[in-house]
């Protein structure tokens, strides 16, 4: 007989309190189901309302409507998690736009620019610093903020705003995650490639040529699922990933890796 206990997977999180942005639709919803499966108590934060409740409500957790790009907004969704379940041990700063208007720095202007970076960037400053205020009094906490493999390389289909923000993204939590690793709260960046959520489907729905330009240069051959990103999510997030700080995580079917993608 052996004395080892066997691991409770879906225990992994519990008594763990999760803060998700963006958790209403694609990988935040996707990430809130498995946290809740693996024992986390859920606060979404989104800006609908409908979606938002709707996802609360599946999960068993807390909707908070917020506008991830107001300061006061995002203060109280995380001093509100706090306030109901006690503490904020996991911050998945995960929303997120890439809208139409934001293209080839020829034709992108800045109006187009300028809504990408508040809502891709300034929302993680934001979030993390709102999560940060109660992490560093409980001396422990995860942070886990959605950048891209754009962030790592060039992109083919270019969206300026986009790639920018989530390169800011990527090197703003590796400096989160030093400066905080003595205090117990863990800091990384999550790099998917090519997801299908929502988003996706929207910005290649009037242009499956783009589509298949992105998709050829993936060699597992098709876009990530949400709950692929969603399983990587909840191991940053639990103590399994507890000497994992401060790092590019990429969960890009092997596009950055990629020179060729063989035939």
């Amino acid at each position: 007989m052996s004395d080892i206990t066997p691991i409770d997977l879906t225990q992994r999180l519990a008594g763990k309190v999760a803060v998700i942005t963006g958790g209403a639709s694609g990988i935040g919803l996707a990430t809130a189901r498995r946290m809740r499966a693996e024992g986390a108590t859920i606060v979404i934060g989104d800006m609908n309302p409908a979606s938002g409740e709707a996802a609360a409500a599946e999960v068993g957790g807390l909707f908070v409507q917020v506008n991830v790009t107001d300061e006061a907004q995002v203060n109280h969704l995380f001093d509100t998690a706090a306030s109901v379940y006690g503490s904020v041990d996991i911050a998945f700063n995960n929303a997120g736009i890439s809208p139409d208007d934001d293209d080839s720095i020829e034709i992108t202007e800045l109006p187009a620019w300028e809504k990408v970076q508040d809502v891709n960037l300034k929302s993680v400053y934001l979030c993390s610093r709102a999560a940060l205020r109660h992490m560093t009094k409980q001396g422990s906490g995860s942070i886990i903020n959605t950048a891209s493999f754009v962030a790592v390389m060039g992109s083919a289909t270019s969206q300026i705003s986009y790639t920018a923000s989530k390169g800011g993204v990527l090197a703003m939590s590796r400096e989160l995650g030093v400066q905080f690793a003595r205090q117990g709260i863990r800091v990384n960046a999550l790099c998917p490639g090519p997801v299908n959520t929502p988003l996706l489907q929207e910005l290649f729905a009037s242009d499956p040529e783009r589509a298949e330009r992105r998709l050829v240069h993936v060699p597992v051959g098709r876009f990530a699922r949400p709950e692929e990103l969603a399983a990587s999510v909840a191991f940053l997030a639990s103590d399994d990933a507890s000497f994992i700080t401060a790092s590019t995580f990429l969960v890009d079917g092997g596009i950055s890796s990629a020179y060729t993608t063989p035939l």
